[in-house]
């Protein structure tokens, strides 16, 4: 993925994800384009509200750091290994920071 593609698709990723999060937060002004039949769907379980906000606001700090990384020169290489982020990873998740080895071994470790 070119670092052009990989910019634009972030910073959609960042705008949805900033949409997401002011709707969790009850900000009237992210939920501008609801639709008054949408009023029902409200979320009314705060501790799923919650897990969703939080959810939402790392994948925003992920997305950030990819930014950062592509600023920097960084962008599709492994945080762990230094080798390249295999492109397929990077097209499923643009925010991806480690090569599927590198991120297996991590997920082991938890």
């Amino acid at each position: 993925m070119n670092d052009t593609t990989a910019r634009v698709r972030l910073e959609s990723m960042l705008a949805e994800l900033d949409r997401s999060i002011g709707v969790l937060r009850g900000d009237p002004l992210a939920v501008w384009d609801r639709s008054p039949a949408d009023g029902g769907s409200v979320l009314t379980d705060a501790d799923r509200n919650r897990a969703m906000l939080e959810a939402a606001t790392q994948q925003r700090r992920s997305v950030l750091e990819a930014l950062k990384r592509l600023d920097e020169g960084l962008y599709g290489l492994c945080a762990d290994c230094g080798g390249p982020v295999p492109e397929g990873r990077l097209e499923a998740r643009p925010d991806a920071t480690r090569c599927v080895q590198c991120q297996s071994r991590r997920e082991r470790r938890r």
